[in-house]
């Protein structure tokens, strides 16, 4: 027994794991009455009766596929004793307007109180990345955590930032400040949502895949280079091969490198990103965050550069890969001051980044195509020289 006084009691450490699991697939017209995955997913839950579901669709989705409400509407009544629906379908600006306005995060947290969705119901986001974050975010915070299915349609989401375990919204004008790490129940990547998408949103999320073949895969950077053809040209296959292999990369990373919810510094998979969300910030997100993580791994390639670690014709081929798919590899924003001996506006971002995670500066460079290296401290007269040799647009 212990005695009476406090100050004696021996502390009492707990310890447990938690397994999380959950699945990305590939399809093609998931609301078509023939296709069976999204029932299907619903029904490996385990539980009986009809499942409780709310829908939050993005507005530029809606617009461009006037059919999918409807679709939808008909597969749940096909599907009635395992499917219902809550309401009607609740649309929501999409783009990084979503993440922004935080009353976006009341509509859905209202939504989910008068349709009843509990925890044993579901949330399911249809839309890009920005609205599968903001959705997330709504989801992980009420009742502790309500299930939700994200439905990527970009590229950018299906490929990265919709098969991760992150959600956010911006706040004090600063990118992803409140978020959550709650993994999804499930993705469903449906090819089709692509077709629709205008040149800059079918481009930007090309840049994510081309930030992980840099860190992590040299022979998949060769792939991107022999495809860029068919990649600008809108080859859907092509794409699907793309999405696939860097989603499969996102994943092994997750699984893998045993810092899922980054308690650490060092954040691997945001080679490119910390000067990516500034610009971002810098052009209130005219810029968007595929194109601005273009920008992003230009930047970190000339830095690796020119401080030693990466020789030529690496960057060149870097360059070459990203301007042969449209990318710009500059921006005004980021020059500000650069060569007055001023440090440049995006040099901020270096201390956001290192806040948002905490701890030391950690940030990715490379020493090779395929090898990323991490470093604790940036040199604001090499970021200068790194900056001034980015190819700028014509």
């Amino acid at each position: 027994m212990v005695t009476l006084d406090p100050k004696t009691f021996p502390v009492i450490k707990q310890e447990f794991s938690i397994d999380f699991s959950y699945s990305v697939a590939f399809t093609k017209g998931l609301f078509e009455l023939d296709n069976s995955l999204f029932l299907d997913t619903l029904r490996a839950d385990g539980n009986a009766g009809a499942r409780k579901l709310l829908f939050v669709i993005d507005s530029e989705v809606e617009r461009l596929h006037p059919a999918l409400i409807p679709a939808i509407a008909a597969y749940c009544i096909a599907h009635s004793a395992d499917l219902e629906p809550r309401g009607q379908p609740l649309i929501v600006t999409g783009g990084e307007a979503a993440k922004n306005d935080f009353q976006y995060v009341r509509d859905i947290l209202e939504a989910i109180e008068v349709q009843k969705i509990d925890r044993h119901a579901y949330v399911i986001a249809i839309g890009g990345g920005a609205v599968l974050d903001l959705v997330g975010f709504a989801a992980a915070i009420a009742h502790r955590g309500v299930r939700h299915i994200r439905i990527p349609t970009t590229v950018l989401a299906q490929n990265d930032s919709g098969v991760g375990v992150k959600n956010s919204v911006n706040y004090f004008n600063k990118k992803n400040f409140l978020g959550t790490f709650a993994p999804p129940y499930a993705v469903l990547n449906d090819a089709d949502f692509l077709r629709t998408l205008d040149e800059r949103d079918w481009r930007a999320g090309i840049s994510e895949a081309i930030k992980v073949a840099l860190i992590r895969d040299a022979e998949f950077f060769d792939w991107i280079e022999a495809h860029t053809g068919q990649l600008a040209q809108r080859d859907l296959p092509t794409m699907e091969i793309l999405i696939y292999r860097c989603a499969e990369h996102h994943m092994a990373h997750i699984a893998t490198k045993g810092d899922p919810f980054e308690k650490g510094s060092s954040r691997p998979l945001d080679f490119g990103h910390w000067a990516a969300h500034k610009l971002e910030q810098l052009t209130d997100y005219s810029v968007r965050h595929g194109e601005a993580v273009a920008i992003g791994i230009a930047l970190g390639v000339a830095y690796s550069h020119h401080l030693g670690l990466l020789d030529q014709p690496a960057p060149r081929r870097v360059f070459d890969c990203l301007r042969a798919l449209g990318f710009d590899l500059s921006h005004p924003a980021l020059y500000n001051e650069a060569g007055t001996g001023l440090r440049p506006a995006v040099w901020d971002g270096l201390e956001e980044f290192r806040e948002h995670l905490g701890g030391e500066l950690t940030i990715v460079l490379l020493d090779a195509i395929g090898h990323g290296v991490e470093v604790h401290e940036m040199d604001a007269a090499i970021l200068d020289r790194a900056l001034l040799s980015l190819p700028r647009a014509v």
